[in-house]
């Protein structure tokens, strides 16, 4: 796993450096493989600069390409061809110039395209490996100073990055708060200055109405459950600062609603799901176990039989995905979701195993569900998530927090006199 330490910084006020914390990280029985400073995106976007569009005209071949000349800052313009539908004169652009290796490897060579010589390529934002966006190029505000580099414009940094080792019995670091408490804990008993700080939820509060409805039919496999119906939802690339988090730990980002889900999981070290609202059939969420042979198709497309052990969260009429393992293909979230129900949970840790282990599937959630996951921790992650769906996707809270806890969750109490 990966540990940004800026991000770890966010929960643990102290002057350690890089190589301090791993040497922390050491002591309290985290096995640290190396300490290393990363580009925040592989390469550095070398070779890539801001650039204006200087001509547009639509290839003499083709109903779909445009023929550009592009400023690159260079003193000469650039003939590019160009199959993004959003391409205009008058643009400012990020090109990628001859020459430069994009990630994935991607290496940007001069070529004819339709009998037209192409000198570069006017790069999307997925093409640069910032997002997932490729309906079209990145176009830039109008101030963007041509021939600055992508780096320089971006705000690109090298981030030190902690890599270390989840153990079995050490799940409870497989995360940034996980790690900063541990430490803050250590520090404190070595007379270490420091602070420790989790999230801020003050400010969540349950909305108006009712969203989805929710029933637990089997609370053996699925101790405690919540959820919450977030709706106004706008699906969208997120904000710089959430996309420099997921990239700084290897993750690309994709969406608002996505990219929330996975930085609350690497924050707080607990897996979310976020359906789409509207795609649960008769409004409700019933966790239950499958029917032997049940059908579903997970994310990865793949037709998959169920069996009678293992947990899925359903609707009212199908499966929806398999509890805590993966998701199911007609039921996640898309450009057009509008209406969202972020599922927070505590499944079995043995139920996950035996699952994950059938199928054939270990994903970032099962990783941690398997080992045991902290129960304690699924309402905090869930406020958190709807709060920054709040903030970033402009959506409304629905409807009281939905909770099935029919036993207690009993705080452990550690006597060392």
């Amino acid at each position: 796993m990966k540990l940004s330490y800026s991000w770890l910084k966010d929960y643990l006020a102290c002057d350690l450096t890089p190589s301090q914390v791993a040497e922390v990280m050491t002591s309290i029985g985290i096995e640290v493989d190396a300490v290393e400073e990363q580009e925040e995106i592989p390469g550095g976007l070398a070779g890539v600069v801001v650039a204006r569009v200087a001509e547009c005209v639509p290839h003499p071949d083709s109903d779909h390409l445009h023929v550009t000349k592009v400023d690159d800052g260079s003193g000469e313009l650039l003939t590019v061809v160009c199959g993004a539908p959003n391409v205009a004169a008058g643009q400012k652009v990020l090109f990628a110039r001859i020459g430069t290796v994009l990630p994935g490897d991607f290496k940007i060579k001069k070529s004819k395209i339709r009998g037209v010589e192409s000198m570069g390529m006017i790069c999307a934002d997925d093409e640069l490996g910032i997002g997932e966006d490729h309906s079209g190029i990145k176009v830039l505000p109008d101030d963007a100073v041509v021939g600055t580099s992508a780096k320089e414009y971006l705000g690109l940094k090298t981030e030190a990055v902690i890599e270390y080792e989840i153990t079995a019995n050490r799940v409870d670091a497989a995360s940034h708060v996980g790690v900063a408490r541990d430490m803050y804990a250590y520090l404190r008993l070595n007379g270490i200055p420091c602070r420790f700080s989790l999230p801020d939820v003050s400010a969540f509060a349950e909305g108006p109405g009712a969203g989805v409805a929710l029933e637990v039919r089997d609370p053996d496999g699925a101790p405690r459950y919540t959820g919450i119906t977030v709706e106004g939802v706008s699906v969208k690339p997120s904000p710089e600062w959430l996309q420099k988090r997921l990239l700084s730990i290897g993750l690309r980002p994709i969406n608002n609603v996505v990219d929330i889900s996975n930085f609350v999981l690497f924050e707080l070290g607990q897996p979310l799901h976020t359906f789409d609202a509207d795609r649960i059939g008769g409004g409700k969420v019933v966790v239950r176990r499958a029917a032997e042979g049940e059908p579903i198709r997970t994310l990865d497309e793949v037709d998959r039989k169920l069996a009678a052990t293992d947990m899925v969260i359903a609707d009212t009429t199908h499966p929806m995905c398999i509890a805590g393992v993966f998701g199911g293909i007609d039921s996640g979230v898309t450009d057009a979701t509008r209406r969202v129900f972020i599922e927070s949970a505590y499944f079995d840790p043995g139920s996950i195993r035996r699952t994950s282990k059938r199928h054939g599937l270990q994903t970032d959630a099962s990783f941690r569900f398997e080992r045991g996951a902290d129960p304690s921790v699924c309402l905090l992650a869930l406020k958190r998530a709807a709060l920054l769906i709040q903030e970033l996707a402009g959506g409304r809270i629905v409807g009281p927090v939905l909770e099935s806890c029919p036993k207690p969750i009993e705080k452990q109490v550690i006597d060392l006199d």
